[in-house]
């Protein structure tokens, strides 16, 4: 119940900041007011590279479960090909730990940082909501701790992570776009930064992430 009210904790604040960032520009209208494109240097009858469509930005990520927490940062580069399909390449520096229990883990800490990225796929159904998959390859250098006999290992090892999920989105092609979502790792690689192992099995971390992104000017005339 804890870990519920903590997900709802986190999501509602990110969602009043964006919101309290995009009122004071007021020369940004509301997401989709009166026609998608109002004040937008988005052309929807253009044809070939638009470089407005193009946004730079990224976010926060947090992950938890009852033994594990996972927090990073993720930069992004993307392309809005049309009001329904966004795609682009995002990296990642994440920091996990998992606490020690005799009956979970046998008594051993871990703490784990990896870096990595790939490339990842926004789909609009409607125009607030959207789908997103996400492959990732992350490098990740892992420390062990056993809290009973206080013996310290630690190794270097990569893994493939496919992440999906949902989210909400209040974004304007050629101006910026404000995001939240929610995502789990579907692949089942027990060194996933995304999943939490304890020797046996690997079940999946809630992702949650918010952040920014801010659309590239066209040139001028």
């Amino acid at each position: 119940m804890k870990k519920f009210f903590l997900v709802i904790s986190v999501a509602a604040t990110a969602l009043l900041y964006g919101n309290t960032i995009l009122a004071q520009q007021k020369q940004v209208p509301p997401t989709y007011s009166n026609s998608p494109y109002s004040n937008s240097t988005y052309n929807p009858d253009a044809t070939g590279f638009q470089k407005q469509n193009m946004f730079i930005g990224g976010g926060l990520s947090l992950g938890f479960g009852t033994y594990s927490f996972n927090i990073g940062g993720t930069p992004e580069i993307g392309y809005s090909f049309n009001q329904w399909l966004d795609a682009g390449v995002s990296l990642n520096l994440n920091y996990q730990s998992i606490k020690a229990d005799p009956y979970y883990n046998n008594d051993i800490r871990q703490r784990s940082f990896n870096y990595g990225g790939g490339p990842f796929v926004r789909i609009f159904p409607i125009r607030q909501l959207f789908i997103q998959g996400q492959f990732e390859e992350n490098w990740i250098k892992y420390n062990y701790l056993n809290m009973t006999n206080n013996q310290a290992t630690s190794f270097n090892t990569n893994a493939a992570s496919f992440l999906t999920g949902v989210g909400y989105a209040q974004r304007i092609i050629g101006q910026s776009t404000f995001y939240t979502l929610i995502m789990v790792d579907v692949l089942t690689s027990p060194y996933s930064p995304y999943r939490s192992y304890n020797g046996v099995t690997s079940t999946a971390l809630p992702i949650i992430r918010a952040g920014f992104n801010f659309y590239l000017h066209p040139k001028k005339q």
